[in-house]
């Protein structure tokens, strides 16, 4: 996980200091993995080749002070971006029931041996027979010719993360059976900046701020 953080802009963006930056996005990558373990669902193959964080989301979580803490306490100087972009992106997480593909890792000399697909397809057939959707964030200038694109996500109004931060776009799988799954209007709210000004770990953002994991 923290291998396919530095390959991307969105590491780069978390961790401006390219020297300190692989040990921070690894320290943050064994405490997502932990927070996986303990509260939601942590698919692996079986060389750990590739890795899928899921959570059930019957709603929206509640306010998670804790979560906080622990990226200030693991990251220290570090955790205030790190914590703008759980806060911003919990902000426009869907109201609707449905299930997060929270992370997603697939390590670079697999990436075309079709690992990441095959990990995915268990888990979106049970979806599907339960007709829930999936909902991921993808940091990428091209949503629609990714991996998720090809398994049935479909991109809705993207994260500006400032500044000069990359795009996450929020990539929405409504559950095959029927289709009826697929959100519109207030489930996936218009887009939204990040702006450097915010102060996660203070005020109304601590408050509201809940993890992007659990």
């Amino acid at each position: 996980m923290a291998d396919a953080l530095l390959s991307q802009r969105l590491g780069a963006w978390l961790v401006p200091d390219a020297a300190e930056r692989p040990a921070v996005l690894r320290r943050y990558a064994r405490l997502v993995v932990a927070q996986g373990l303990a509260h939601g669902q942590v698919d692996t193959t079986d060389d750990h080749a590739a890795v899928a964080i899921w959570y059930s989301r019957p709603a929206t979580p509640p306010a998670s002070a804790v979560w906080m803490y622990d990226l200030h306490r693991l990251l220290g100087a570090h955790a205030t971006r790190f914590g703008l972009l759980h806060a911003y992106v919990d902000a426009v997480h869907p109201h609707t029931a449905h299930h997060y593909l929270a992370h997603l890792a697939v390590a670079a000399d697999r990436r075309q041996a079709g690992v990441g697909s095959a990990l995915l397809a268990g888990y979106h057939r049970s979806l599907d027979v339960v007709g829930l959707p999936a909902y991921a964030e993808v940091s990428t200038d091209r949503p629609r010719d990714g991996l998720l694109a090809r398994l049935g996500y479909v991109p809705r109004s993207p994260i500006l993360l400032e500044p000069g931060g990359p795009v996450l776009w929020r990539m929405w799988r409504p559950p095959c059976a029927g289709r009826s799954g697929d959100a519109t209007g207030d489930e996936l709210p218009a887009r939204v900046r990040a702006e450097r000004t915010a102060i996660p770990f203070r005020g109304a953002l601590l408050l509201t701020a809940s993890p992007r994991s659990p």
